[in-house]
């Protein structure tokens, strides 16, 4: 085996040694990062028609759809408890929506399980403007001013889907990690 100058020694095949992944992280982060989205409307914006997308909703699809099978399907339920105590929306919308489209996502990822960018961001469209236009129509809102409010909020949903699928992905690898070892 050829020396290294840096301190930590490697095999043939990369791993270093007292290296291992932390599963603290692993299983925190991705429920943090949905949790930091639904947090959003705690930032002091201030317009007179919805704008801001459902950051909270766009980082849950993101991580169902970038690593499907790490969020259990009930995960709707406390992370949509969660979103509906700071968006705003009536207490239950979001519980709901989010568990729905938990179980329509992985009724979808059943059936047709390879998938690529451009169906995953068809998927995230669809599921986008079905959460939005329902979310609205919960909230109490008029099938004539719902659709004019409610078009810049989803432009602006749908272009920045691939950025979240980014995101997700930069955070998984940062998940997935190897943290070095005491001992």
């Amino acid at each position: 085996m050829p020396e290294y100058r840096s301190s930590t020694r490697r095999d043939r095949y990369g791993s270093q040694i007292n290296r291992a992944h932390s599963p603290l992280i692993a299983l925190i982060l991705p429920w943090a990062s949905i949790v930091l989205g639904s947090l959003t409307p705690l930032l002091p914006l201030i317009s007179s028609m919805p704008l801001l997308p459902p950051m909270g909703f766009i980082m849950l699809l993101a991580w169902r759809l970038v690593r499907p099978g790490l969020l259990p399907v009930w995960a709707g339920f406390p992370l949509g408890l969660i979103d509906d105590m700071f968006s705003g929306q009536p207490l239950g919308n979001a519980i709901l929506l989010w568990s729905l489209t938990l179980l329509a996502l992985d009724q979808f990822e059943a059936r047709i399980p390879w998938v690529g960018f451009a169906q995953e961001w068809l998927v995230a469209t669809v599921v986008i403007v079905i959460y939005i236009v329902a979310s609205g129509f919960i909230a109490g809102a008029m099938l004539p001013n719902l659709m004019s409010l409610l078009v810049p909020q989803l432009v602006l949903s749908i272009l920045l889907f691939p950025v979240f699928g980014r995101l997700v992905a930069i955070l998984d690898r940062f998940r997935l990690r190897r943290f070095r070892t005491i001992g």
